[in-house]
């Protein structure tokens, strides 16, 4: 094919951009302005304690202060830290844990989906009340019998109706992008979801490792399309390798992996993206990388380990 047949004009892309964009359904795009505050330095990181839940939420707490970190993501779910059936008595017991030690709450990870089951409705008021700005949601997936277009269009709704509850509790809902066959992996299609929301009580998790498993090389141009709706951040790193002779990504310590976390900060800076920054550390820490209530590396070698993990994020993020 010649170069002129191979080339559109400046004036008929823009003509063709119309089009496309008219025909999108799902898309609202007077909510696609930028949203986030202009970023700002130090970055400030928040451990997701699902790392330290061989802790109880006093030690837990002296722990986080101890290596650095200015506060907790508290896994908010079933096994988590405080689970969903006794959040009313249990979360107030770990926020006074981590005002204790300096820490405010702000982020948990729950497994919130429904803007109509009760016990959900219920770790959302108590997060509210306790003073929590964020949570992370559960995860979605598309079912096999419905389009994937029709899907977007359902969860969209849920998402609205869950935003209004949001907006009513003062709570900003994050989905977070995760490879494999969720709702959300390969990033392109979060944007037709999260667009039906008004983008201000509803939003999306970036989550940097699960962004390059599923983009690859293109994890940038995803990055541009979802910047709008990002309202937090998760860090973390990985690496392919052989895993019983197949290709499996390998989690790692920061800056051992795949992510060039140096021109990713740039392009947050270059953004403006300032939002809550969880660190996620799914290499071997002798179980606490799982959650595990027991763990066999000692304790100080897994904080060691985190310490590190939270240099290296904010001397990263200082140099760019």
């Amino acid at each position: 094919m010649g170069s002129k047949s191979a080339n559109i004009s400046r004036r008929k892309f823009t003509s063709l951009s119309a089009m496309a964009l008219g025909s999108l359904p799902f898309m609202s795009f007077e909510h696609l302005q930028e949203t986030t505050p202009q970023a700002t330095d130090p970055i400030k990181v928040h451990l997701f304690s699902k790392h330290l839940q061989f802790l109880d939420y006093h030690d837990m707490s002296d722990a986080a202060i101890a290596m650095g970190f200015d506060g907790l993501d508290l896994t908010v779910r079933p096994k988590g830290h405080v689970l969903p059936e006794q959040v009313k008595d249990d979360l107030p017991k770990a926020v006074t844990a981590m005002k204790t030690n300096g820490l405010q709450p702000s982020l948990i990870t729950t497994n919130v989906l429904h803007y109509d089951d009760k016990e959900q409705v219920t770790v959302l008021e108590t997060a509210s009340k306790e003073g929590f700005t964020h949570y992370r949601t559960g995860w979605l997936k598309y079912p096999e019998d419905i389009a994937i277009a029709e899907s977007q269009a359902i969860y969209g709704q849920q998402f609205k109706k869950l935003e209004l509850l949001n907006k009513k509790l003062n709570l900003i809902g994050c989905y977070q992008n995760h490879a494999g066959n969720h709702v959300g992996a390969p990033i392109w299609d979060l944007p037709p979801i999260l667009s039906v929301t008004n983008n201000e009580s509803m939003g999306c998790q970036y989550d940097i490792r699960h962004a390059v498993v599923e983009g690859g090389s293109s994890w940038e141009l995803g990055l541009r399309q979802i910047r709008p709706f990002i309202k937090s951040l998760v860090i973390k790193d990985f690496k392919w390798g052989k895993v019983d002779g197949k290709w499996k990504p390998i989690n790692t310590p920061l800056g051992q992996g795949m992510v060039d976390f140096k021109h990713y900060f740039t392009l947050l800076k270059k953004y403006k993206i300032n939002v809550p920054v969880s660190l996620h550390l799914e290499y071997d820490l002798g179980g606490a990388e799982h959650g595990a209530t027991q763990i066999t590396m000692p304790k100080k070698e897994v904080f060691l380990k985190m310490k590190k993990d939270l240099t290296f994020l904010k001397e990263t993020w200082q140099n760019v």
